[in-house]
């Protein structure tokens, strides 16, 4: 495999490579352009970034991904997670998001209709959306057969789907733009569940398409829809290199193909008779990138391709019938097809093997197709598929699916995290469904993205109803019901899928990716999982600076100053994650997250100070740690060169909500709504900014200006947040965006 190592200054780097930046131009004897003069992957926006989904490994610099939703802020499960406000204005305003800055909300969801009326304000203009059980949610279920999103025309089928089809859980796809700022509030709060991923971007003007306020009145380009609506049929390209053939199973391990190009596999797919699928299924598909000494792929064939089982209990024609990866049984021909199409690229040499053969007279069909192309590494990354296996979780932690720290033998990965597979259960226990994922980017101590259960993760809603359902990006695709409705053992096997694309997760350094096992982590079910991801063995971001407040060295060597800022306060509390502690059997208790001590600020001025950086960073990014009893808190950026002259406005940094927040889950849907305050012991907080690159590029360091932005924001209508509105700050640390240099 390549490695590569974060940028160097650069003379060194001219005098060490004398013009070649990448392994493509060593091993063609070809010298390419110098690194100075490279410029960034434009990221795909919008529509483009499902339209332009060759791109799924590119880096991303300069954006980031978070998931939002009502989840319960002390870290149980307390009305399955609904039903959690930031805070509310008028009796149908009860805000769940309120974001700052440039971006696309790619991912809503709801279970079924519930809070709707939803009011989705973009940049500052309003738009109410709702749906066919809206208007008598009382007997909806009983009276309608298919819902629909109203208004219709922005969201189709794929990109959007109700609980008729979902079995429980109201899903939009739709890229819904928003320059300045986007909120969403329900107007009614009986169960108000949900999540919501979107982007942030530092660098607009990188993007494909020019960011405009969300039109609600245009419907997404036909082109999208008509890709989407591909999910489960062959989409990769056809007439390109091929590489295929029957291999019989009659050895523990097998080679398929071991290609020596620099290309892009487009396309990975097996054909084996559907009698042998349940014998196989659990068969390890392994790809080695490069030549690495372990492979970026090593997963059971059933689980790779989305499913827990291959067992086809009602003779569906897909199992799983995904954008990327599907699984379809053919009646006629009794053969079964596991196909993949995440691009794969690789700069030497991809070598495919299955191991774990129970060696006999089975034979499988193979077909990879595969691009050759020229491909600069430091702006890619390499597919990995990671399993793991959970038989016996344990009591209060959360089941880590993925940590890239250390994984291949590499301390830092840059890329993309792009989805997962994974049985909840084999013994039909849907218990586990309260469980939330949680996921954690360079060296975050708070997750960036944090869910509500798992069904939801998977596009389900009430445990999907009991039944199976498999759409383009999420789906469950196997498992009974009811215990009593099991014929054979493996229904009571349940998988989940949940595919990221437009929504992908981008990391710099290390991805942490989590998952409870019921409400509390108190599962004893076996788990197994697989995430998908790219990666590439070096880092995007680099840490370049950490500035400690309340440290009087660090002040002083950061020339912070802040005039207004309290004296140091010393803080004893938690960040945001699961209980504190759990009951054991014998009466005891075990600590799982205990509370520790962070010493700080806060001001209602101004606050500024120098900071580190890469001098050949493009852009950086901002982690505050702060204690978030401080409601709402919203700040002015500025940025100068290091002595403070020719300030420049880089943008507002803000953080809705606080530890407090409104609870409302009045019995029924049309009852108004309940006013409960909930105040969690979970102060600490890791917020994120991103610094816009022409800000940045070629200092070594810059200062920063902090200008504390009041808002004037109640808990409910009368009632304040208990906590002052201020700007927190406990500590920042600095992250340079750098470009690898890539190499043997």
């Amino acid at each position: 495999m390549i490695v590569a190592k974060h940028i160097l200054p650069l003379k060194t780097y001219l005098a060490k490579y004398s013009g070649y930046t990448c392994l493509l131009g060593m091993l063609l004897c070809q010298p390419l352009q110098p690194l100075q003069a490279q410029r960034l992957p434009v990221i795909p926006a919008g529509a483009d970034a499902y339209l332009k989904w060759d791109q799924w490994p590119t880096q991303r610099f300069g954006m980031r991904t978070y998931m939002r939703s009502t989840y319960d802020r002390t870290g149980g499960n307390d009305a399955a997670d609904a039903s959690h406000y930031l805070f509310m204005n008028g009796e149908t305003d009860n805000v769940t998001l309120d974001v700052t800055g440039t971006g696309i909300l790619y991912f809503f969801r709801a279970n079924h209709w519930h809070g709707s009326p939803w009011h989705f304000i973009t940049d500052g203009r309003e738009h109410t959306i709702q749906e066919t059980g809206t208007a008598d949610p009382a007997n909806a279920i009983r009276d309608i057969k298919a819902s629909v999103f109203i208004p219709a025309a922005p969201f189709p089928k794929p990109l959007a789907w109700t609980w008729a089809d979902t079995k429980g859980a109201d899903l939009i796809w739709t890229p819904i733009p928003f320059s300045e700022s986007l909120r969403i509030a329900y107007s009614r709060t009986h169960y108000g569940t949900g999540y919501y991923i979107y982007q942030l971007f530092a660098n607009p003007a990188k993007l494909s398409r020019r960011i405009r306020s969300w039109d609600i009145g245009k419907a997404p380009e036909k082109e999208l829809v008509d890709l989407i609506s591909k999910a489960g049929q062959d989409i990769a390209p056809a007439d390109i290199p091929t590489r295929s053939g029957t291999v019989k199973l009659h050895r523990e391990k097998v080679t398929l193909t071991d290609i020596r190009d620099a290309a892009v596999v487009r396309a990975l797919k097996f054909t084996i008779p559907a009698a042998d699928a349940e014998a196989l299924e659990r068969i390890r598909l392994l790809v080695t990138w490069d030549d690495a000494p372990q492979p970026s792929i090593d997963a059971p064939l059933c689980l790779f391709f989305g499913a827990g089982t291959l067992h086809n209990r009602d003779h569906r024609e897909y199992l799983v019938k995904g954008f990327p990866i599907n699984i379809r049984f053919d009646s006629t021909t009794q053969q079964l097809t596991l196909a993949c199409y995440y691009p794969m690229p690789f700069f030497k040499a991809a070598k495919v093997e299955l191991a774990g053969i129970t060696p006999g007279e089975t034979s499988v069909n193979y077909e990879i197709r595969y691009q050759p192309q020229k491909i600069n590494p430091a702006f890619s990354s390499y597919f990995h598929a990671t399993y793991r296996d959970f038989p016996t979780p344990e009591p209060g932690k959360d089941l880590t699916l993925l940590d890239t720290r250390g994984m291949e033998g590499q301390t830092e990965w840059s890329g993309n995290f792009v989805g997962t597979s994974f049985i909840f259960t084999h013994n039909g226990d849907l218990g586990t469904l309260e469980g939330d994922p949680r996921f954690f980017f360079d060296d975050s101590q708070s997750p960036q993205a944090q869910g509500t259960g798992t069904e939801e993760w998977g596009g389900g809603g009430d445990y999907w109803g009991g039944r199976n359902m498999t759409l383009p990006f999420a789906g469950h695709p196997c498992g009974v019901a009811r215990k009593d409705q099991a014929k054979d053992k493996k229904d009571l096997i349940h998988s989940a899928y949940r595919f990221l694309l437009a929504d992908l997760m981008p990391f710099g350094r290390n991805a942490r990716i989590q998952l409870e096992h019921g409400g509390e982590n108190r599962s004893t079910e076996h788990y197994e999982s697989v995430a998908y991801w790219y990666g590439l063995p070096a880092p995007t971001l680099v840490k370049t600076d950490e500035l400690d407040i309340g440290n009087v060295n660090s002040e002083q060597q950061h020339a912070y100053h802040s005039p207004q800022a309290s004296a140091v306060d010393t803080i004893f509390s938690r960040y945001e994650l699961g209980p504190d502690s759990l009951n054991v059997k014998g009466g005891g208790k075990i600590e799982v997250y205990p509370a520790h001590a962070e010493d700080g600020r806060y001001t209602t001025g101004v606050s500024e100070f120098n900071i580190r950086l890469d001098p050949a960073n493009q852009g950086a990014l901002l982690r505050r740690t702060l204690d978030y009893s401080h409601p709402n808190q919203k700040a002015a950026v500025y940025i100068a060169d290091s002595s403070g002259s020719k300030w420049k406005f880089a943008g507002t940094w803000y953080l809705a909500g606080a530890n407090t927040c409104m609870f409302s889950h009045p019995p029924k849907e049309t009852d108004k709504r309940m006013y409960n305050v909930q105040t969690s012991n979970r102060r600490f907080r890791d917020d994120e900014w991103l610094v816009p690159a022409a800000l940045t590029k070629g200092r070594s360091s810059i200062r920063v200006r902090v200008v504390f932005e009041p808002v004037e924001q109640e808990l409910y209508p009368g009632y304040q947040f208990p906590g002052k509105n201020a700007w927190s700050e406990l500590r920042y640390t600095a992250y340079s965006y750098v470009v690898p240099v890539v190499k043997n």
